[in-house]
C-alpha cells in the first residue's frame, strides 16, 4: 500500500509518498504566494493551495509507475479562515493564522465575554490568530460577505472538500477555532450563538484517523490514481507533525525550534489552564494535548545572523560559541520578535538584548539568542509543571534543532534528555501514518507510531551546566516584567 500525506503550510504545500512500512519513495513541495494587503494582514487564496497540491500529487502518482494509492491524508495551517457561499465558491480569500487584523475582536471576547467563560466553554481564550475573532471582524467590516457564508471551514479542510466532497474537519484543527468544545470534542451551539454562526456551516467532525470519504472519480482520472482512495480527517499541523515524531500516548513530548516554536506534550485526559499560559486541545490520536507556543524561534537566530550580521554561514557562527561560556554568558536576549503567545500573551512585547559591554563579542550575542528561544521554551514548560505536568523527556525537530550546540544548550536549560527520531518531515508523514490508519493498515495511531518511529540520537543534560543555568533562568524570568510597560508604550498603549 502507498499513501500521500500533504503538509498544507504558510508558504509551501510538501508531498510526501510513503510505503505502508514507513518508507518514504518520494518528496516533493509546490510554492504559493501569501498576500499582505494591509499592515499586519496576510492572505491567501483557497484555489492556489488546492492548485498546487493536485500539480504535486499528479508527480507522486506518476513516480510510482502504476497509480496505486490507498489513502491521503492533510495536515495544515491552523487557525485560518475559509469561508464558501452556497455555490461552493471561495467568498473572500482566506484570513491566515499570523493575520493580526482581529485583536479589537480577540480583546472582546477575552475582556466582554470573559476568558473564564472562553476556557469553560472551548478550553481556551481568544488570540487574534485563532478562527472566531476573524469570524467577528468578518462580520463587522464585510458585512454582505458574512451573509453569504455557507460553509466555513479551516485550510486544509478546504483540500479535504475539493477532494471528497465531504465538508469534514477533525478535532485537533477545530480546537484552534475558539468555537470548538475541546473536553467534550464538539462544535460549541453557545460560541457559535456568540459568533453569529450556526452549526449547519460548520464540518462534520471526524477522528484524524478516520475516513472521511473517497477521492471523486473525476479527479481520480485527473491524478491518474487507478484505484479506490480514501481520504482521512487529517490534522492540525502541530498535530500531524507530533504523530510524525511519535508524540501520542500519555506524558509524551516534542519541542520544535521551526519558525515558531512549540512545546506538545500529550495526554490521555483533556486538562483546564485557567492561567490561560497554554492551550489545551484535542490530539490527533483520539486523545488531548497541550502546548505552549513562542512566535519566533529559529526565526530569531535567522533575523540575528542574516539580518543583523549579514551573513548566512550558520555553522560558522555557531562556531563562535565557546563551550566553556556555556551557562556563564553575561548576555540575555529576550526573543519576542512578534510579540508572543505562551506564556505571557502580550501583542506589544518586543526583542532586547540586555548585558552588553565594550568587550561582548559577536559570538556571545549569538549564543545568547540562543539561549533566550531556550529560555522562553522552558517557560512554556514551567507553565506545565503548574498544571501538574512534569515533562523528564522531550523529542525535538525543526530547523533549529540541526545545531548541535543550540541542542546541548536546550537540554542544559531545561534539564532533560532531547532525542531526534529517523524522519525529519513531520506533518506530511503524520499525515500519511493517519492515511494508513484509516485504511485499516493499522489499528490505531500509536501502534503506527510505534512500528514506524525510531529514535537515532539523543543529547543528555550536563549537571554542571544545569546548576549555572537555573542560575541565569531565574535572571532572565526578570527582564520581561521589568520591561513590559516600555513595550505598552512603544505600541503607544500608554501614554
Amino acid at each position: 500500500m502507498r499513501y500521500i500525506g500533504v503538509d498544507l503550510g504558510t508558504s509551501a504545500v510538501k508531498l510526501l509518498l510513503m510505503t505502508g512500512e514507513g518508507e518514504i519513495l518520494k518528496i516533493v513541495s509546490r510554492e504559493y504566494p501569501v498576500s499582505f494587503p494591509k499592515n499586519g494582514w496576510s492572505e491567501q487564496d483557497p484555489e492556489d493551495w488546492y492548485k498546487q497540491t493536485v500539480d504535486g500529487i499528479k508527480e507522486l502518482v506518476a513516480s510510482t509507475g502504476d497509480g496505486e494509492i490507498a489513502g491521503i491524508s492533510v495536515a495544515g495551517q491552523m487557525h485560518g479562515l475559509v469561508t464558501l457561499d452556497s455555490d461552493d465558491k471561495v467568498i473572500r480569500k482566506a484570513i491566515l493564522w499570523n493575520d493580526g487584523r482581529s485583536q479589537e475582536e480577540s480583546d472582546y471576547l477575552n475582556n466582554e465575554i470573559g476568558k473564564r467563560k472562553l476556557t469553560e466553554l472551548t478550553g481556551n481564550i481568544s488570540y487574534a490568530g485563532f478562527t472566531a475573532p476573524k469570524i467577528l471582524w468578518m462580520q463587522k467590516n464585510e458585512p454582505e460577505n458574512f451573509k453569504r457564508i455557507s460553509k466555513i471551514m479551516l485550510p486544509k479542510d478546504y483540500l479535504t472538500y475539493m477532494f471528497t466532497g465531504v465538508c469534514a474537519s477533525d478535532p485537533s484543527d477545530a480546537s484552534g477555532t475558539l468555537f470548538y468544545d475541546v473536553k467534550n470534542r464538539c462544535w460549541s451551539k453557545e460560541m457559535c450563538d456568540i459568533l453569529g454562526i450556526t452549526e449547519a456551516q460548520l464540518p462534520k467532525v471526524f477522528e484524524s484517523y478516520e475516513k472521511v470519504g473517497e477521492v471523486k472519480p473525476e479527479l481520480c482520472k485527473e491524478l491518474g490514481i487507478t484505484s479506490t482512495c480514501i481520504v482521512a480527517a487529517g490534522a492540525g499541523d502541530n498535530a500531524g507533525a507530533a504523530v510524525g515524531m511519535g508524540i501520542v500516548g500519555e506524558g509524551k513530548c516534542n519541542i520544535s525550534l521551526g519558525t515558531s516554536g512549540t512545546v506538545f506534550i500529550s495526554s490521555n485526559s483533556f486538562s483546564e489552564d485557567f492561567e490561560n499560559h497554554l492551550h489545551s486541545f484535542a490530539h490527533s490520536d483520539g486523545a488531548y494535548h497541550v502546548m505552549g507556543c513562542i512566535l519566533s524561534a529559529a526565526s530569531c537566530n535567522k533575523w540575528w545572523l542574516e539580518e543583523i550580521c549579514e551573513t548566512n554561514d550558520y555553522g560558522r557562527e555557531g562556531g563562535l560559541i565557546k563551550e566553556d561560556n556555556l551557562g556563564k554568558n553575561r548576555i540575555y536576549f529576550l526573543p519576542y520578535l512578534m510579540g508572543e503567545r505562551s506564556p505571557i500573551n502580550d501583542t506589544d512585547a518586543r526583542s532586547a538584548f540586555v548585558g552588553m559591554s565594550m568587550d561582548t563579542s559577536r559570538g556571545e550575542m549569538t549564543q545568547a539568542v540562543y539561549e533566550g528561544v531556550s529560555f522562553a521554551l522552558r517557560d512554556c514548560l514551567e507553565a506545565a509543571k503548574e498544571m501538574g505536568i512534569d515533562v523528564k523527556e522531550s523529542c525535538v525537530c525543526g530547523g533549529g534543532s540541526k545545531s548541535k550546540i543550540w541542542l546541548k544548550i536546550l537540554s542544559d536549560i531545561l534539564g532533560i534528555r532531547l532525542s531526534q527520531t529517523d524522519n525529519t518531515e513531520g506533518p506530511s508523514f503524520g499525515a500519511a501514518i493517519l492515511a494508513s490508519v484509516a485504511n485499516g493498515e493499522y489499528k490505531s495511531v500509536e501502534e503506527a507510531c510505534s512500528k514506524l518511529i525510531k529514535v537515532t540520537q539523543s543529547v543528555d543534560p550536563d549537571a554542571e551546566q544545569v546548576k549555572l543555568y537555573e542560575e541565569r533562568y531565574q535572571e532572565y524570568k526578570k527582564i520581561y516584567p521589568a520591561l513590559k510597560e516600555t513595550y505598552a508604550f512603544i505600541a503607544g498603549r500608554r501614554d
